[in-house]
C-alpha cells in the first residue's frame, strides 16, 4: 500500500523489536477503567505498560479511560521514546459511554439508521472527551439463532437491515473527519460469520456454505467499509474448520485481494493465542506465524507477536516485507486519525470535565429509547394507561432495578443517572403517583418470601398491573448462550399468581433477545419488549405505556414459539414439502407446533391501525438494467397520528439455488397523522435480485418474482413481475 514520506522514513529507522511493537495491542494498565472485563493473560502494571510504550514496543492501548493519563502515556511515546510514534487509545464503547444508549439490537428495532448514527455521534463526543481515539465498535454480525447471547451487540437476523445500522453506526462514530477532536474510530466486527456458531453456543464452530457466508454474513461488512471503516477485528471461531483469525482466504483473499481493503485486522482478545486450543496451531510460534501470515495485522493481549515474530522474521518464514506492510498499515492508520500530527489530540482535560452536552444526549438518550421499544400485543386497547383514575400495580423484579438497565459490554457508563422504571411512572403519574403500589413479587432469579402473596394482592386491588419481567442483563452478551430463552421460573410462577387474579396484566419484557413466552407472559393483555434502554430507561418506558409517545418499532429478530425451534429466522430457504393449513404430517413443522413465529420478523403495533393499498408498480416487465419503481399508499385510519415501518420484501420463484421465502429489501419509516395517508416509493434494481449461485458468482437471474409492500414479514398479499433477461426487450 501507498504511504506517506514520513512513515516510509520511520520504517526505514525502526528496529524489528519496533516493527513488531506497533503491532500490539495490550490492556490498559495505567488507566484501568475495566481490568476485569476479559480473562487474564499477560498481565502488566502500569509501570511495565509505561516501559514497554518506551521502549517503543506497543501500538495501541485499550480499556482506559482519562484525559490526564492519557496525556502521560503519549507524552512517553512520543517525548521519551526513540522515534516518537504516539500511541493509540481504544476501548470497548458499543452503546455509549457515560450516556448509555439501547443496546445495538433493541436500537435496531427503531428501523431508524439514522438515530444510530446520531447516537454513534454522541457517544464518539463522550468517548474521545475522555481519551480514546478508537472504538472496538460496531458488531455487525448476523444473528439468526437466539440462543447466542452476542445478538444483542447486533442488529437482528436480517442483512439489509443490518447493512443499514452498520453503516449508520460508523458513520455516527467517526463523523465527517477522522482527524478531529471528536472523531472515534470504527471497527466492524467480528470478521466473520461469528453469528453463525453452532447451536447458538458462543466461541463455537461455524459450517457454513460459501454462498450463505457471502449473501448473509459478510454485506455487513462491506457496508461499513464503504461508510469509511478503515479497521476490521477478527472472529474467535473458527470457518469450515479453520479459525478466523489465521484464515487466509478470509483476510487476505476475501477482505484485501477481492474487496480492496487496504486498513487494518485486529485480533479479538487473545484470538491469536486461542490457535493452539482449536488445534490449528502446534505452540504458540506456530500461531503466531499462521496468524500474521494469513492477515492477521494486530495482535490483542496475547504478547504473543512481541515473543515470536522477530526470531519467525530473522529465520525468514516471514517475510521482512510482510511485516512492514503490517506496520505501514498500522502506522497509515495513526496518520489517518491525526495522530502523527497532533499525537494529543482528544486529550484535553478540560474538554473531559465539561458536561455541557449531558442535557442533549439525556433527552437524545430518552427518544432512542421510546423510539426501541415495540409493542406486540394490546387487547382491549389496555393500552396506554391512564395517569388519572386507574389503580396501578407495578410488579416484578424490574420495577425498582437499576443493575439491569444498561445491557451488556457498557463499561463506562454513569450510573449515578440511571433511572429506573418506578421512577419514570412516578414521574409521568404526578400527583397521581400517591395511588401507585410497587411490589417486587421475586427476584430475578429467585423466589423471595412473601412475594408473590404481596404481588397478588395488589394485583387485586388495582385495575390493571404492569408486570415488569426479563432476563438478567448478564443473560445476554458475550459468553451468555442459553438452551432455554423462556423466563427465569421465579417470574413466570409471579406472572402465573397475577394473572389469576384476573386484572388486566401490561407486561414490560427487559430482555437482550428474542424470547420464547409462554403461559400467562404470552397470554398477558398487553406485552412491550423494552430491550436495554439506557440511562433514561423509566422515562422512555413511561412515555409509551401512558402515550405520551406512540410505538413504533419493530422486530429485527423473529419472536418464536418455543426454544426448540431455535435456529428461527424469517428468509430461510423454501423447502420440498413446505407446511400447508391443511396437511400436518410429512411436512416442514414441528410435531408439537406450526413452523411459525410467535411474533415475525418486522412485527410490531401502534396505538393507531394502518392500512395498506396494493403495490402499484411501474411495469410488471422490468429490462435487465433498468429500475423498478413501486408506489403503496398507507393509511392512519385511526384516531391517533402514528409512524409506520413500511417494508419491501420479495421472492425469487424459481433460481438455480432454493431461495428464501422472503426476503427485505428496503424500507421506510413514516409519519401518517390520524385519518392521513402518505404514498410510500421503493425502487428495486437488478442487483437487490442477485444471489451468489453454487459456482460462487453473484448475479441476478431471469425470472418470475412476487413483491410486497406490508407491515412484516408476514403480513401482506404479494404481486408479481419478471426481470427479463439481458438483451430482451421490456416492451409489451
Amino acid at each position: 500500500m501507498a504511504a506517506s514520506a514520513r512513515i516510509e522514513s520511520l520504517i526505514a529507522r525502526m528496529t524489528v523489536e519496533e516493527k513488531v511493537g506497533q503491532l500490539g495491542v495490550f490492556a490498559d494498565m495505567v488507566r484501568p477503567f475495566a481490568p476485569d472485563v476479559n480473562p487474564e493473560a499477560n498481565v502488566r502494571n502500569a509501570d511495565e505498560v509505561l516501559a514497554q510504550v518506551r521502549a517503543g514496543r506497543v501500538g495501541s492501548l485499550f480499556n482506559g479511560v482519562g484525559a490526564e493519563l492519557g496525556r502521560r502515556i503519549q507524552q512517553v511515546a512520543v517525548e521519551e521514546s526513540r522515534l516518537g510514534i504516539p500511541v493509540a487509545l481504544a476501548a470497548d464503547v458499543i452503546h455509549g459511554m457515560r450516556t448509555v444508549f439501547p443496546i445495538p439490537l433493541g436500537e435496531a428495532a427503531s428501523f431508524e439508521p439514522a438515530l444510530a448514527e446520531r447516537t454513534a455521534r454522541a457517544t464518539a463526543v463522550e468517548a474521545t472527551a475522555a481519551g480514546l481515539h478508537w472504538t472496538y465498535a460496531p458488531a455487525v454480525d448476523i444473528a439468526r439463532d437466539q440462543r447466542w447471547g452476542r445478538g444483542a451487540e447486533g442488529a437482528g437476523e436480517d442483512v439489509v437491515l443490518g447493512c443499514a445500522f452498520a453503516a449508520a453506526r460508523v458513520r455516527g462514530f467517526q463523523g465527517d473527519d477522522l482527524t478531529a477532536h471528536d472523531a472515534l474510530l470504527a471497527t466492524p466486527k467480528h470478521f466473520a460469520a461469528y453469528g453463525a456458531v453452532a447451536a447458538g453456543m458462543e466461541y463455537a464452530s461455524v459450517d457454513i456454505a460459501p454462498q450463505t457466508l457471502r449473501d448473509v454474513h459478510l454485506p455487513p461488512f462491506q457496508a461499513a467499509f464503504a461508510a469509511g471503516a478503515i479497521s476490521v477485528m477478527s472472529a474467535f471461531n473458527d470457518i469450515n474448520g479453520v479459525p478466523a483469525s489465521a484464515n487466509r482466504g478470509l483476510l487476505t483473499g476475501i477482505l484485501r485481494e477481492e474487496w480492496g481493503f487496504d486498513g487494518v485486522v485486529i485480533s479479538d482478545y487473545t484470538a491469536d493465542m486461542e490457535l493452539v486450543a482449536h488445534g490449528y496451531a502446534e505452540d504458540d510460534r506456530d500461531a503466531t506465524k499462521k496468524a500474521f501470515l494469513a492477515g492477521l495485522d494486530l495482535s490483542m493481549q496475547s504478547g504473543f507477536y512481541a515473543a515470536h515474530l522477530p526470531a519467525l522474521v530473522e529465520s525468514g518464514e516471514v517475510p521482512m516485507a510482510a511485516l512492514d506492510e503490517g506496520v505501514r498499515r498500522m502506522l497509515v492508520l495513526k496518520e489517518r486519525i491525526g495522530l502523527l500530527d497532533d499525537p494529543y489530540r482528544s486529550l484535553d482535560p478540560e474538554r473531559e470535565a465539561d458536561t455541557g452536552h449531558l442535557a442533549d444526549h439525556e433527552a437524545l438518550a430518552r427518544d432512542a429509547a421510546r423510539r426501541s421499544i415495540v409493542l406486540l400485543k394490546n387487547d382491549d386497547a389496555v393500552l396506554p394507561l391512564k395517569k388519572r383514575e386507574q389503580r396501578i400495580a407495578l410488579v416484578g423484579p424490574f420495577a425498582r432495578d437499576r443493575e439491569n438497565i444498561e445491557g451488556c459490554w457498557t463499561l463506562f457508563g454513569d450510573r449515578s443517572r440511571y433511572e429506573p422504571l418506578e421512577d419514570g411512572v412516578r414521574a409521568a403519574l404526578g400527583e397521581a403517583a400517591a395511588s401507585l403500589v410497587v411490589v417486587p413479587g421475586c427476584d430475578l432469579e429467585a423466589p423471595v418470601e412473601g412475594g408473590i402473596e404481596a404481588a397478588v394482592a395488589a394485583a387485586r386491588d388495582a385495575d390493571v398491573v404492569v408486570l415488569a419481567l426479563g432476563e438478567p442483563q448478564r443473560y445476554s452478551g458475550e459468553a451468555q448462550s442459553r438452551i432455554d430463552i423462556g423466563l427465569p421460573p421465579a417470574q413466570e410462577a409471579l406472572a402465573e399468581a397475577v394473572a389469576a387474579t384476573g386484572t388486566p396484566v401490561v407486561v414490560v419484557l427487559r430482555n437482550g433477545r428474542a424470547l420464547a413466552l409462554t403461559g400467562a407472559v404470552r397470554d398477558a393483555q398487553a406485552i412491550l419488549v423494552t430491550w436495554y434502554l439506557g440511562t433514561r430507561t423509566g422515562s422512555a418506558v413511561a412515555d409509551v405505556l401512558f402515550g405520551d409517545y406512540n410505538p413504533s418499532a419493530r422486530l429485527p429478530v423473529s419472536f418464536p414459539q418455543a426454544t426448540g425451534q431455535q435456529p428461527y429466522f424469517y428468509n430461510h430457504p423454501r423447502t420440498g414439502r413446505p407446511e400447508l393449513p391443511t396437511m400436518s404430517e410429512f411436512k416442514a413443522r414441528w410435531r408439537e407446533i406450526p413452523n411459525e413465529p410467535l411474533y415475525p420478523f418486522g412485527y410490531g403495533l401502534s396505538y393507531t391501525r394502518f392500512e395498506y393499498d396494493a403495490p402499484r408498480l411501474g411495469t410488471t416487465r422490468l429490462g435487465w438494467d433498468d429500475t423498478l419503481e413501486i408506489v403503496t399508499t398507507v393509511r392512519n385510519v385511526g384516531d391517533v397520528d402514528g409512524e409506520e415501518v413500511v417494508q419491501l420484501y420479495i421472492h425469487d420463484r424459481v433460481a438455480s439455488r432454493v431461495r428464501p421465502v422472503r426476503e427485505l429489501k428496503a424500507f421506510e419509516k413514516v409519519a401518517i397523522a390520524a385519518g392521513g395517508e402518505v404514498e410510500v416509493r421503493f425502487a428495486l434494481h437488478r442487483d437487490a435480485l442477485a444471489f451468489t449461485d453454487a459456482d460462487g458468482v453473484r448475479r441476478a437471474e431471469p425470472g418470475l418474482f412476487d413483491l410486497w409492500v406490508c407491515a412484516n414479514a408476514k403480513s401482506g398479499e404479494p404481486v408479481s413481475f419478471e426481470l427479463l433477461a439481458s438483451g430482451v426487450s421490456a416492451a409489451p
